[in-house]
Parts: C-alpha cells; sequence; structure tokens
C-alpha cells in the first residue's frame, strides 16, 4: 500500500520539481539580463540565485568587498545582498553626483529589516516621508536654538573638559582605556543640550545608556545581522538580533524615565533642552484638538535615542582615533603640541584658535579622513525612476554611497591609505579645505550635528593634546598599535590602552630629540 501511495505522489512531484527548476530559470535569465524596457541595468558580478552575491561578501566589513569589485565594474554597480538588488557608488565624483546634483532622487532612506527593528518608522534617523521632515526640521531648530555649533556649545563643552581631564590625571601617566571617559565626555555634550543637563561619569542610567548605544552600533555590524537583513525570517534564530531588541526595550525604558522626570518639572517658558521644546509642542497641540499630530512619544523617543547614539558614537570613535594616531606617530603629535603652545600657551583653547592652529586642525581632518568612521554611509534608496550616468535605477532601490570609497579616493588624495595631515595643508603650511572631505556625507542626509562635531572634536583634542603625551603602554612599541578597525556599523579602533601622562609644565608638551 505505501509503494502505491509513493507511485501515486511522483506525478506531483516532479511537477513541484519541474515549476521550481522553472522558477530558478527565470530568476537567473533576468538576473542575467544588463537591460529592461527602460534602460541599461548597472554592471555587477553575476548572482545566485536567492544567496544573489552573498558568498563573495565579506559580511563582517562588506566595505572591503564593495571598494575590491567597484575596481573592476566602474563607480556605479549592482550587487545583491541575498535577493535583495543594491546599487553602490563608489568615488568622489559619482557619490558627489547622486547625493549633491540629485539630491532628492537619492534622498530618501533604505529601511532595511533591522531599521525599521530600530526605529519602528519614527525618529529622524531612520524613517521617511512627512514624520522625517517635520522631525528633522524640528530637531535642526531646537538644537540650534540650544547652542549647538554656537557659543552656547562652546561653554558646554568646555566645561565638560574639565571633567575628561580629571579623569586623565586619576591615571598618573599609567596605561589606561581612552574610550570609557572620552566616550562619557562626547555623551555627555548631546546629552545637556537634548536632557538639559549633563551626567556624572559614574551615573548607572548614563552608563547603561552609552553601554547599550555603543553594544547596538557593534552588533549592526555583525555578520549575523547582516545576515537577517537579507533573510528575516531568519530573525527568531539570531542571537544579535535579540540583544539589539532586548537593549532597544531597555534604552525606551530609560529615556521615557528621564522623560518623566522632565515632564514633572516642565516650564514652557524657560526650556532646558530638545526634550522640554518637543514636550511643549505636544502639549500646545493637544490643548489646539489636534489628534493627528506627528509629536507623539514614538517619534520623542526614537528621536532623542538618534540625537543620543549619533551625538556619542561617531564623535566618541573619531576622537579615540586622533589619541590613538598620536600615540602611533609620535613626530607628528610633537608638532602639534608645538603649535599648540606656541599660539594658544596656557589658557582654555576656544574655537576662535581654530583658524589659527593649521597643523591641528589638519591632524583633525585627516584623523576624520584616514579613520572612515562610517564607510558606507547609511543606506538611501531612490525616490523615483531615475536613469543616472547612464543606467536605469528603480524607484525604491537601495542605493549605498560608498563613503570609503571617497575617502580614499585616489585621484583625490597624494596619499589615501596613509595617515598624513599634508592632505589638508598647502605648501605654505595653511589649512586648505577639500571638497572630497565626505566624513558626515552630503546632501538631504547629511548629518544634523556636523557643526557641534566639529566644535567637539577641535576643543577636546586640543585640549588633550596640550595637557598631555600619549605613549603607547609598557612593553608596546609604536609599530605594535593595531590601526585595523574593529567590526561593527561604525568603525572604532579595537580595544587598547595607551599612557597619557601629563606634560612637564601643566600645559607645555613633551618634545623629545629625534636622531
Amino acid at each position: 500500500m505505501a509503494f502505491v501511495e509513493t507511485v501515486l505522489q511522483i506525478p506531483s512531484m516532479v511537477t513541484f520539481l519541474g515549476a521550481v527548476l522553472f522558477l530558478l530559470a527565470v530568476y537567473i535569465l533576468s538576473f542575467g539580463s544588463s537591460s529592461t524596457e527602460h534602460g541599461i541595468n548597472p554592471p555587477g558580478p553575476r548572482p545566485l540565485p536567492l544567496l544573489g552575491n552573498m558568498l563573495i561578501m565579506d559580511l563582517k566589513r562588506p566595505y572591503r568587498t564593495l571598494c575590491e569589485l567597484s575596481k573592476k565594474y566602474g563607480p556605479v554597480f549592482m550587487v545583491h545582498f541575498g535577493p535583495k538588488k543594491v546599487i553602490v557608488l563608489a568615488g568622489y565624483k559619482t557619490v558627489k553626483d547622486a547625493l549633491v546634483n540629485q539630491a532628492e532622487d537619492f534622498g530618501d532612506r533604505d529601511i532595511t529589516p533591522l531599521f525599521h527593528v530600530l526605529n519602528q518608522g519614527h525618529g529622524i534617523l531612520l524613517a521617511n516621508g512627512d514624520s522625517w521632515k517635520e522631525m528633522r526640521r524640528f530637531a535642526l531648530t531646537n538644537l540650534k536654538d540650544f547652542g549647538m555649533g554656537k557659543k552656547g556649545s562652546e561653554e558646554k563643552i568646555s566645561e565638560e573638559i574639565t571633567y575628561l581631564i580629571k579623569e586623565f590625571k586619576k591615571h598618573e601617566g599609567n596605561a589606561l582605556d581612552t574610550s570609557k571617559p572620552v566616550t562619557f565626555a562626547v555623551s555627555n555634550i548631546i546629552s545637556a543640550i537634548v536632557f538639559g543637563s549633563r551626567f556624572e561619569y559614574t551615573d548607572p542610567l548614563f552608563i547603561g545608556m552609552v553601554n547599550r548605544a555603543k553594544e547596538n552600533v557593534r552588533l549592526m555590524g555583525s555578520a549575523s545581522i547582516q545576515i537577517y537583513n537579507m533573510f528575516p525570517w531568519l530573525g527568531p534564530w539570531i542571537k544579535n538580533l535579540m540583544l539589539i531588541k532586548k537593549n532597544i526595550v531597555d534604552w525606551k525604558t530609560e529615556v521615557m524615565e528621564i522623560v518623566r522626570g522632565l515632564k514633572e518639572t516642565l516650564n514652557p517658558q524657560m526650556c532646558r533642552g530638545f526634550v522640554d521644546s518637543f514636550l511643549v509642542r505636544k502639549q500646545t497641540l493637544e490643548e489646539s484638538g489636534n489628534t493627528d499630530s506627528l509629536y507623539h512619544d514614538d517619534n520623542l523617543v526614537f528621536s532623542v535615542t538618534n540625537l543620543f547614539v549619533a551625538g556619542t558614537d561617531t564623535t566618541g570613535n573619531t576622537l579615540c582615533w586622533g589619541l590613538l594616531l598620536m600615540a602611533k606617530y609620535p613626530h607628528i603629535q610633537d608638532k602639534v603640541q608645538e603649535e599648540i603652545t606656541r599660539v594658544i600657551g596656557s589658557r582654555q583653547p576656544l574655537v576662535e584658535d581654530r583658524k589659527n592652529l593649521p597643523y591641528t586642525n589638519a591632524v583633525i581632518h585627516e584623523t576624520q579622513r584616514f579613520a572612515n568612521i562610517v564607510p558606507m554611509s547609511i543606506p538611501h534608496t531612490t525616490s523615483r525612476d531615475i536613469t543616472f550616468q547612464g543606467y536605469f535605477i528603480k524607484k525604491g532601490t537601495c542605493v549605498i554611497p560608498l563613503l570609503t570609497s571617497v575617502l580614499h579616493d585616489e585621484g583625490e588624495w597624494e596619499s589615501p591609505h596613509t595617515f598624513n595631515p599634508a592632505h589638508f595643508l598647502d605648501e605654505q603650511g595653511r589649512f586648505i579645505k577639500k571638497e572630497a572631505f565626505m566624513a558626515f556625507s552630503a546632501g538631504r542626509r547629511v548629518c544634523l550635528g556636523e557643526s557641534l562635531a566639529r566644535m567637539e572634536l577641535f576643543l577636546f583634542f586640543t585640549s588633550l593634546l596640550q595637557r598631555f603625551h600619549f605613549s603607547p603602554p609598557p612593553g608596546v612599541t609604536e609599530d605594535d598599535l593595531d590601526l585595523t578597525p574593529a567590526v561593527g556599523f561604525t568603525l572604532g579602533p579595537l580595544p587598547h590602552q595607551l599612557c597619557a601622562p601629563s606634560t612637564f609644565s601643566p600645559l607645555v608638551p613633551v618634545l623629545r630629540s629625534r636622531g
């Protein structure tokens, strides 16, 4: 009887297998076609059914694979992340053409499965449409009102510098992990603007928020999360996704705890920060009977989260790279410290000093270029069907502006793969701006905290180099210091320690003879 049932099932099995083979054939033929009825598709490596180009990708550092592919396929090419088509833009001229010259066409955010988990369509960073436009506009207006990029921010940063210097001095020149105090200091600047006050470095709530933010950024760059974005149905079996979700829940709880405290002491006539302004706007709209307002709790929580994470991670990582690079290249550190001593002396550095510190300014910019913090930007998507540089790109297609290919463009930088402050100096040693410096991206999605980040980088870096000399810990040579970036959505240095003794005079650098 079982044999008869098996025989009877054979026709249906053959039909099923035939259907599968037919679909695979259609799939392969459609991917193999270089043109559509609308125009020519960008070139790229031939994908496998369902897997796409996954097998040739370095899932921990996909930007490296994409850079190699750009050498073969050119500045506009197509790859497949699993079944998903992705257009990659490589090189300064191409990325600028898309993000600046055709800003509207390339201005939407690609909402990956992970991004939906992170923000659920709310907030500033990972959203589109009217909600994104309103939240970004409101954030820009209020961050400026609370001093972003102005004297008010400078005062906040100068105050925070005193706390950071105390943390460094506690170690009395012995080896320390610079990332913790630096990250806390940077995070306190955005906290003061968003919440209206700073936190103590020992505050458990603050430590938890910072640690969860850093862990989520690290997990977002893991191979398992790249696989989840390709095949979201695998989510229940991906441990890193579960950790990210738990961190989000804890984060929302912590933020709402702070918001409740601010709401209890809210004075509409005297807003202390972004949260206060949001609460006042929300209250005003509710009193006017507006029930469809975009000013709801989800947009508040996720906007605060976006500002906190973005304002902590990239600037903190850049400063940590800066200190590591000074220890790696002491001759550059000596030149920075000589310039600071000659121009500023013993007083607190000010933003207006930047124009008189061309070498120091060049070192900071070169740190941003070399560190390449956000190598693949945050993915965009096309807002309509377009033809770009001769290729047809369908509306809603994911686009990756490969920022690492801009910051390391061999046609724009003399020695793109080495740390060279001369990239930002002319023959007379004057600082020069470079158009290919896209560390903050460009266009509609350019970093809204750029002016604040520039101010922080200059004041923190200059103040630390004014007071400390950075070197490898005992038993470690300058050559031993590893410049390989850690795995993550953004690229920070690998865990390391540095010695940071105070200079002989409180504000005079240690200058050592060479020879």
